[in-house]
């Protein structure tokens, strides 16, 4: 690959540096009432650039056009940053799955391969979100799998469920549930001993990300694999009723159920792991499982104490971090993303300066970066992580917005960077609480902001793109109107009231370009009504004043 930038024949470079502002979460809907947190939100920044004639567009973040399978396939801040980052349409996690379980190749890799040497006298364990979702996991894939392993000889099968209610609807945790069991039930009539063990929801057992709250790895650590938990049941169906506290006034979301584990008739666990058994995690995404991984494969880990290490041949569903070749083995091969943006700056040398906070740090570097750890060129680049708060976020919904807007403009104001690249995460963390009037304080907020980095862009004689990678803080009622049923505008109201909807939505998101150093002829093109995140790369560099690389998706920018 040539990865000499050449100067734009029409775009002159601009004095000042190139400001990338991703707002987290900030969908562009076409419902705007009550329940979008963003409507009613105060954003006159936001609503300003709209105004701004070739200058505002929105662009797809959701399904085919960030790799996913198929349009019904919500988008997320992982496929979001990759596609924001690359410039090109990459087969996604899900999509990868797909393909692999299609064409059989996943039951015939090096990964499978070493699952299938505990089929006939060890366990095999399978450890993940039961979701539908399609934005970490998926249960048909599950299923799949544990037919597939049936079938070619696993003897005996566990399954770990972490519960969702986030990026699906609060309460369908036990929907999953007795489709997971009837599962299992049709592989115990073929001869398998196939079992649910243990369990909890995702935002309290196992899947913590980016290091937060090691906590949250250790309970699933002590539920999964050793049998200890606070709570023991006979079956997942009435351990996850029982931990809802189904029927009564409040009753807990799936997302926040304590660790529970299975027991028999003589109240042992049914499904410990164990040396020489083995262990998949069925999560195609990356971030919220790369702890378990360390967890469960490297010999010197610290975090947390384990109490014991079973030595199991353990396998990720995919790849979850390619620097740090972890895991070792896995199902499905990553996606290879070359010649990125990022790549591209560095071989260049041209200096970035980027940051968020930690929920979204990864985001604006690992997965911006074609999902690569470290720098390209360490003389070139500055990453700064400030970090999150541990408490939930719609009780401090400013999280660390002000914190990230004042070092975007002291880097903006240092004169040592091309491009000053950041991230607010608080429309889609504050949004996944389902919290309408946290959302809408957060989205204030970070118009606010917004204001302040534009206004110091048009102070260096800069430029700059405002946009998002995906839709959220823009749909807080389970009308699923942006989601899922088509067919009706109107909230789901349970009880009298409206039921919150904490996923992410298939709204398209705004894209943004301007500043004082931007020539007063350069437009978005007209039309181009399939564009999304990632023509986003080639606008980048045409906006900085150089042609795009040819291998990128095209430019926004009309010729």
């Amino acid at each position: 690959m040539d990865f000499e930038l050449k100067p734009h024949p029409k775009i002159p470079k601009a004095e000042g540096p190139l400001l990338v502002c991703v707002l987290d979460g900030f969908g562009e809907n076409e419902v705007k009432d009550d329940y979008n947190a963003i409507n009613i939100a105060d954003t006159p920044c936001t609503d300003a650039l709209k105004e701004v004639p070739g200058r505002w567009r929105t662009i797809r973040a959701h399904g085919t056009a960030v790799g996913l399978p198929t349009d019904d396939d919500m988008g997320n801040s992982e496929v979001g940053h990759n596609a924001l980052g690359a410039g090109q349409l990459i087969d996604q996690g899900a999509s990868l799955v797909d393909q692999a379980l299609s064409s059989k190749s996943l039951f015939e890799g090096e990964g499978w391969k070493l699952i299938s040497e505990a089929f006939e006298s060890n366990t095999l364990h399978f450890i993940g979100l039961l979701s539908d979702g399609g934005v970490h996991s998926r249960t048909n894939q599950l299923f799949s799998m544990l037919k597939g392993a049936a079938e070619k000889g696993a003897k005996k099968i566990r399954v770990h469920i972490l519960t969702d209610g986030r990026d699906v609807p609060d309460g369908s945790s036990i929907k999953f549930t007795e489709e997971l069991e009837e599962v299992l039930k049709e592989l115990e009539g073929s001869g398998c001993d196939a079992k649910i063990a243990s369990g909890g929801g995702r935002m309290c057992v196992t899947m913590d990300r980016y290091e937060a709250d090691w906590n949250i790895v250790k309970r699933g650590w002590e539920a999964h694999v050793l049998g200890e938990a606070p709570h023991t049941f006979k079956d997942a169906a009435t351990a996850i009723k029982t931990l809802r506290k189904e029927g009564s006034e409040k009753p807990v979301s799936d997302q926040w159920l304590d660790p529970f584990v299975i027991v028999g008739e003589d109240d042992k666990p049914v499904g410990t792991i164990e040396d020489d058994d083995a262990v998949v995690i069925f999560n195609f995404r990356a971030d919220r499982v790369i702890e378990l991984s360390k967890a469960l494969e490297y010999e010197e880990f610290t975090a947390f104490d384990r109490k014991r290490w079973p030595k199991t041949r353990f396998a990720g569903l995919m790849q979850y971090d390619g620097d740090l070749k972890l895991p070792t083995n896995f199902l499905v091969p990553p996606p290879a993303i070359s010649g990125t943006s990022g790549e591209f700056m560095a071989k260049n040398k041209l200096s970035t300066f980027v940051c968020s906070e930690t929920q979204k740090f990864g985001h604006v570097t690992f997965f911006w970066n074609g999902n690569r750890s470290g720098y390209f060129d360490e003389s070139l680049e500055t990453y700064v992580e400030i970090p999150s708060d541990t408490v939930p976020f719609n009780e401090i919904p400013e999280m660390k917005a002000r914190e990230i807007c004042e070092a975007g403009k002291e880097a903006l104001r240092s004169g040592k960077y091309d491009q000053v690249r950041i991230n607010f995460a608080n429309p889609d963390m504050v949004g996944h609480t389902g919290d309408l009037q946290a959302t809408a304080t957060c989205c204030t907020l970070v118009d606010k902001c917004v204001k302040e980095l534009l206004e110091v862009v048009d102070e260096m004689k800069g430029r700059f793109i405002v946009t998002s990678d995906h839709g959220n803080a823009d749909d807080m009622a389970q009308a699923a109107r942006a989601c899922r049923d088509k067919k009706t505008k109107k909230p789901i109201v349970a009880e009298g009231k409206v039921v919150s909807l904490t996923s992410h939505t298939l709204a398209p998101v705004p894209f943004a370009i301007g500043g004082a150093g931007l020539p007063d002829d350069v437009k978005l093109k007209e039309g181009m009504p399939e564009a999304g995140l990632g023509n986003v790369a080639a606008t980048l560099f045409e906006l900085m004043g150089y042609a795009a690389p040819s291998h990128m998706l095209p430019s926004m920018i009309e010729e």
